[in-house]
C-alpha cells in the first residue's frame, strides 16, 4: 500500500517495492545470514508477516521552534522529522489519537520556562525536543513523554487536562531520558494486555512485542515446539511474561521466569498474584553477567530464551558446558546475527537444530526475528 511519506520517512525502508518483492527479499536476507549455521538440515517453517495497521507501539519524536511543532518519525538517515498525521503501520486507535497527542505536546512546548541567574529571571525557554512513546494496551493507550525537564505545575496541569479530554488515553507518564524511571502523572485505569486469558499489567514504557498478532504467533510457536513435553521450564529474559503465562496453563509445568529489570518484574509479580497463578516463580538476575550455572541448569527440562539483540552468549556457553543439560531449547531472537553465533555454540555442544521460523513484525524494515527449536 502506498504511503504519502514513503519517499522521506525512515520508518519504512522498503515501502516503495511491492509486498511480494519485500517479503521475498526479507526471506533471502535472513537465509543468507543463516547460511553461516553449522547445520544445514533444518526445517524452514512458513514465515509470519505482520500486516499494516497492526503495530501497537511506536516512538515518535518532536521538535518545537518558533511556535511550530514537528511531530513524527525521523527522515531517512537524518535527525530531521517527517511531520505526519497518520502512519499505515500503526493500529487504528493510535492513528485516531495522534492529533490528541500532537495537541498535548504542542501545549507543553508552548509553556515558557523562566531561566534564572542569582534569583533573577534573565529570560524564558520552551521545550525544544523530545519523544513520545506510545503503547496500545488492550484497554487504551499508554503514553510516556520523554523530555529533559522537570515536571512543573504547568506541565502537570496540561497533562491532566489533555489526558482527561482524550477517552482512549488511559495513562501518561514522564521521564527525562530513555533509561530513567518513569513518573506516572495521570492514570485513569491500569493498562493491561491479555496473554493466555490472563490480564497482565504493564509498567509505563515497558517492552512489548510490536504487534498483538506477532506476539500470538510467537507464543503459538513456543507452545508448538515444546509440544507434549512438560516439567520444569526456565523462561530466560522473560520480560512481562509473554511465554510464562501460556506455559503456566499446564499445571504440570513449573515455570521459573528470570530477567534483570526490577521494575518490570514487580509488575509481573503483581499480575501473577492478581491472577493467582501458583506455578510461576520470578527471579531478578542479570543473565549477561550471571548466567544460570551448572547447578541451576540441572533443575530444568526445557529452556526458553528471548534475549535482547546482543543474544545469549554467556548463557549458551554455560548450557553446553553443563553435565546435565535441558533436553529442549526454544530460542527466540530479535537479531539473526547473534542467533547464528549462539546457535552454532549449541550445535557444536551436541544440540540438533530442528526448525526455524521467521517472524517479521517490523514491516518494510531490515529487522527480523526468529523462533527456533533445538533438541538433544
Amino acid at each position: 500500500m502506498d504511503c504519502p511519506y514513503q519517499n522521506e520517512c525512515g520508518g519504512c525502508l522498503w515501502r516503495h517495492v511491492s509486498n511480494e518483492a519485500y517479503q521475498q527479499n526479507k526471506i533471502e536476507q535472513v537465509k543468507k545470514i543463516l547460511s553461516e549455521l553449522k547445520c544445514v538440515q533444518y526445517h524452514w517453517n512458513e514465515p509470519f508477516f505482520l500486516e499494516d495497521g497492526a503495530r501497537r507501539r511506536a516512538s515518535l519524536a518532536f521538535k518545537y521552534k518558533k511556535g511550530v511543532l514537528e511531530f513524527g518519525f525521523n527522515k531517512k538517515q537524518s535527525n530531521k522529522i517527517v511531520d505526519l498525521q497518520a502512519c499505515l503501520l500503526l493500529t487504528p486507535k493510535i492513528n485516531a489519537n495522534l492529533e490528541n497527542i500532537r495537541h498535548l505536546v504542542c501545549e507543553l512546548c508552548a509553556v515558557k520556562i523562566p531561566q534564572r541567574k542569582k534569583n533573577k529571571i534573565i529570560g524564558y525557554q520552551n521545550l525544544s525536543a523530545g519523544d513520545v512513546w506510545i503503547t496500545e494496551a488492550d484497554n487504551g493507550l499508554d503514553l510516556v513523554l520523554e523530555f529533559d525537564a522537570e515536571l512543573n505545575l504547568d506541565y502537570r496541569m496540561i497533562i491532566s487536562e489533555e489526558g482527561n479530554s482524550a477517552s482512549d488515553i488511559i495513562r501518561i507518564s514522564h521521564r527525562r531520558k530513555a533509561d530513567a524511571k518513569s513518573e506516572t502523572v495521570l492514570e485513569k485505569v491500569k493498562p493491561y494486555i491479555d496473554i493466555a486469558g490472563y490480564h497482565v499489567l504493564i509498567p509505563a514504557g515497558t517492552f512489548l512485542q510490536a504487534g498483538k498478532a506477532s506476539e500470538t504467533a510467537m507464543i503459538n510457536l513456543v507452545k508448538k515446539y515444546i509440544g507434549e513435553d512438560e516439567g520444569k521450564i526456565a523462561d530466560l529474559f522473560c520480560g512481562v511474561g509473554t511465554f510464562s503465562y501460556p506455559l503456566s496453563v499446564n499445571k504440570n509445568n513449573q515455570i521459573t521466569a528470570i530477567d534483570s529489570s526490577f521494575e518490570l518484574l514487580e509488575g509481573f509479580k503483581q499480575s501473577v498474584n492478581a491472577n493467582m497463578i501458583p506455578n510461576i516463580k520470578i527471579i531478578t538476575k542479570n543473565l549477561f553477567k550471571y548466567p544460570l550455572d551448572e547447578k541451576e541448569l540441572a533443575e530444568f527440562d526445557i529452556i526458553v530464551f528471548d534475549p535482547p539483540r546482543a543474544g545469549a552468549l554467556a548463557q549458551v556457553q554455560k548450557i553446553v558446558a553443563a553435565a546435565k543439560q535441558p533436553h529442549k531449547i526454544v530460542a527466540v531472537s530479535c537479531n539473526p546475527h547473534s542467533f547464528v553465533r549462539d546457535a552454532n555454540i549449541l550445535i557444536e555442544g551436541g544440540y540438533h537444530l530442528q526448525e526455524i521460523t521467521l517472524i517479521d513484525q517490523f514491516s518494510y524494515s531490515n529487522h527480523s526475528e526468529l523462533v527456533a527449536l533445538f533438541t538433544k
